[in-house]
């Protein structure tokens, strides 16, 4: 088995194993911190030693041997960690008792929802879930987000902590707090996967672990709640979103445009699983935002080109994302449809609804969308100071390389 396949293989493992951990142990601190020590032990021992016919058992054993010393190091805990060595079998450290999960058990949607506790910031969701349930290692996720290891081991070191002082319990929150949590669990899922998909910064367009990554957790939400339309949704978006990958970027680096992109080169079976995702979401009951936006991904990827692109339709279905889910960038989005449907200068129309808003005061995509459609209306002088100005706002190169080359050519 290649070093590739035993990292895929102990990440897979890594939320059974730590709801295992903190199920027995109840503290998430120790039991994550003992779960990445038995994961950086896999990646030593498994391509030297071999993969163990159990690796689930394995890595729950190594952690609770690393998690035991934790608390025999610690004099306030002796006490306890005697007691639950004394409820051991004879030669094992992590027999489960009769009510707690063994490796079987999978406590993943558990986990999830307690890395997405109310009590932490957005940033530190999406770098604890990355952590905990994604087995990244913390130099791994400061690597994606592009910041110095030390900040982001800060940030995790401070989300563990904000859980603990919450009070936050490894269990579901009550049925009433469920869909707010869940709410929570799938934006926390959908930043990680737009961060993979298009890189806020750096040199790369397209961070491809990152995006597989949260289509792999996704996968693992949709198979805990098959029914739950808006999961489905999600990794439906997702799966047409991502299929469009390959063709994003030129063998240069440079950013291909939706409407230039070659379609052959898009990924048919994902299209045609994320379609049969998001038929069988809408045959259920009314849309949520996920799946509108899924709906979306859908026409696109069924069209032949962008010209024989059902443009009117995606315009009304950005529409209703606007009542479901109202924010200056769907209304931007919206804009682009528009001007495809019925004219630039409809599309400049919308646009200069969101002139004043300062979310969108130094958004490179604003003026980008802008440049596009005065292009489009024939001001050229007018569309290249914008690309220049979007340019100057991303932090992206190769989104500020494919700008500055739209401005030249103008």
């Amino acid at each position: 088995m290649s070093t590739a396949e035993i990292e895929q293989l102990w990440r897979r493992e890594a939320p059974r194993v730590l709801g295992a951990l903190v199920h027995r142990y109840g503290d998430f601190h120790r039991a994550e911190d003992a779960m990445q020590d038995a994961l950086v032990a896999a990646s030593v021992q498994w391509p030297r030693d071999g993969v163990p016919d159990d690796p689930g058992a394995w890595l729950i054993r190594a952690a609770s041997r690393r998690l035991i010393d934790r608390l025999r190091s610690d004099d306030a805990r002796a006490r306890r960690e005697e007691a639950v060595v004394a409820r051991e079998p004879a030669g094992s450290l992590i027999a489960p008792a009769a009510d707690e999960p063994g490796p079987s058990g999978d406590d993943t949607l558990t986990v999830l929802l307690l890395c997405c506790h109310p009590a932490l910031t957005p940033p530190s969701q999406v770098a604890l879930t990355l952590r905990a349930v994604g087995g990244l290692t913390t130099a791994e996720i400061a690597r994606a987000f592009l910041v110095p290891e030390a900040t982001m081991a800060q940030r995790i070191s401070r989300a563990k902590q904000a859980i603990r002082e919450a009070g936050a319990r490894f269990r579901p929150p009550p049925g009433g707090e469920l869909p707010e949590r869940m709410r929570v669990v799938l934006h926390v899922l959908y930043l990680i996967f737009n961060e993979g998909y298009t890189a806020t910064g750096g040199t790369d367009l397209h961070r491809p672990a990152l995006a597989a990554e949260a289509i792999r957790l996704t996968r693992m939400a949709y198979a805990l709640l098959p029914d739950d339309d808006e999961v489905a949704g999600l990794l439906a978006l997702m799966l047409l979103t991502d299929a469009r990958s390959a063709a994003r970027t030129r063998p240069d680096g440079l950013l291909v445009p939706l409407a230039e992109q070659d379609r052959g080169r898009w990924d048919a079976g994902r299209i045609a699983e994320g379609v049969a995702l998001l038929t069988g979401a809408l045959s259920r009951g009314p849309a949520g935002p996920y799946q509108v936006q899924a709906a979306i991904a859908a026409v696109h990827a069924e069209a032949p080109s962008s010209a024989e692109t059902d443009w009117p339709q995606i315009a009304a279905l950005y529409r209703v994302l606007e009542r479901l889910a109202p924010a200056p960038t769907v209304t931007l989005n919206r804009a682009v449809a528009v001007a495809m449907a019925d004219g630039p200068q409809a599309g400049l129309a919308l646009v200069a609804t969101l002139a004043d808003d300062p979310r969108m005061a130094r958004h490179h995509r604003l003026h980008a969308v802008l440049a596009h459609l005065l292009e489009s209306a024939g001001d050229r002088a007018g569309a290249r100071e914008e690309y220049l100005r979007a340019a100057r706002l991303t932090l992206s190169v190769p989104e500020q390389r494919y700008l500055t080359e739209r401005a030249d050519r103008l």
